[in-house]
């Protein structure tokens, strides 16, 4: 049996901020909109659905209360189509497409969705632990020293892997330029679901397009700007950190929902829809929690040694750009080509709307694949906690 991935759509990015494209949206609708998109552009009746599985990091606030079924009950699905909400930090939605292809191959499921939504504009980082220390006692033990935020982490491996500023730089103006590339030339046009806006005088407008892409991105004017997370403290314990990650080298706040239909092949052709892909392989794993970030190294290694593929083989590499040393560590580590590794841009300028980046960036490379006749597509993400997923998906 084969898990089979008939559609994927998503919306614009938008600034994950007051004023941004997507913040005058509550995330439930945002969700919503996403997931009647879907099921209208695939035809396929909403009560076949076995289940909903989303993503979403800020559990809390307006994203609280199991997001995805009240986006389910929004869209207008029948009462019978459950839901859950599940949370692996920035994987969230990579992981919701694992457990829905998962079920699928298990006979579990014959029709789920994979989707995924954050509203970082409403609900902010850092809200969901209202003050308090969510790691307790026990973890503080085991690291005594402390751990530290992802930015810190990023530090870390631009000092320990020396990825100068220049570097991180330069990767970031050429995710811009790539992400400005393929939207001119009509490629995000299939997986885009444009939302409409009713702006604060009332108006009604249509967002369409990724408002995170800078057009007119450089190196050299990336250089300007101020690192992120200096501090002084920080300098004391880490003296190999001099502080290279900024604004402009990190993936920005971002607004966003995204969603796939996956499916028994069976199951598809009974209905009469064309597979665009295949789940082939998968794999997740755990890493230096104060590293937190390398973990899309073993996590890649334990898939091309589950799948049998070789990294040659893969037609396009899709490394999340939380920061920009973790695509070029991955990218170092494997010896990778950088052409195939994020093809149309990454995060820092497609946007990395934590919970709907894993199917957002499954959407991508979908359609990537489909558009250069490529065969194989990996996936890979970091994830707050020292984790990650990969994913190796084939075209049919």
């Amino acid at each position: 049996m084969d898990a089979v991935i008939v559609d994927a759509i998503r919306t614009p990015s938008g600034k994950g901020k007051p004023g941004g494209q997507l913040s005058g949206i509550h995330p439930a609708e945002l969700l919503t909109r996403t997931l009647r998109g879907l099921v209208e552009r695939s035809g396929i009746d909403p009560g076949e659905i076995d289940d909903v599985i989303g993503g979403c990091v800020g559990q809390a606030g307006e994203q609280a209360l199991n997001i995805t079924r009240n986006a389910v009950l929004g869209a207008g699905f029948p009462e019978s189509v459950p839901a859950t909400t599940i949370d692996r930090q920035c994987g969230s939605s990579q992981q919701a497409a694992h457990f829905a292809a998962q079920g699928v191959l298990s006979g579990a499921y014959d029709v789920v969705i994979a989707c995924g939504v954050e509203s970082m504009s409403r609900v902010p980082m850092g809200t969901t632990p209202m003050g308090t220390k969510p790691a307790g006692p026990s973890v503080a033990a085991r690291y005594p020293d402390g751990l530290v935020n992802q930015g810190v982490s990023a530090e870390l491996i631009a000092a320990r892997w020396k990825f100068g500023r220049d570097e991180l730089d330069e990767f970031s103006a050429r995710s811009h330029a790539r992400a400005a590339l393929a939207a001119s030339g009509g490629a995000f046009d299939d997986e885009i679901l444009p939302i409409t806006v009713t702006g604060e005088d009332g108006t009604e407008r249509s967002a369409s397009a990724d408002e995170t892409v800078r057009v007119s991105t450089t190196a050299e004017g990336l250089a300007g700007l101020k690192p992120s997370f200096a501090n002084d403290a920080l300098s004391q314990r880490f003296p190999e950190i001099d502080w290279r990650i900024t604004p402009g080298n990190s993936s920005p706040l971002t607004d966003g929902a995204s969603a796939v239909l996956i499916m028994s092949e069976a199951k598809a052709r009974a209905l009469g829809l064309r597979p665009k892909a295949r789940f082939h392989s998968f794999a997740v794993t755990g890493s230096d929690p104060l590293l937190m970030l390398t973990g899309v190294v073993p996590a890649t290694r334990k898939l091309l040694e589950r799948s049998g593929v070789s990294i040659d083989d893969i037609d396009a590499y899709e490394v999340n750009e939380a920061f920009a040393p973790v695509p070029l560590l991955w990218q170092r580590e494997f010896d990778a080509d950088p052409a195939r590794l994020n093809p149309r841009g990454g995060a820092i300028a497609l946007g990395h709307p934590l919970g709907a980046s894993g199917t957002r960036i499954l959407t991508t490379m979908v359609n990537h694949l489909q558009a250069t006749g490529g065969r194989f597509g990996l996936q890979t993400m970091c994830e707050g906690g020292g984790m990650a997923n990969a994913t190796l998906i084939e075209r049919l």
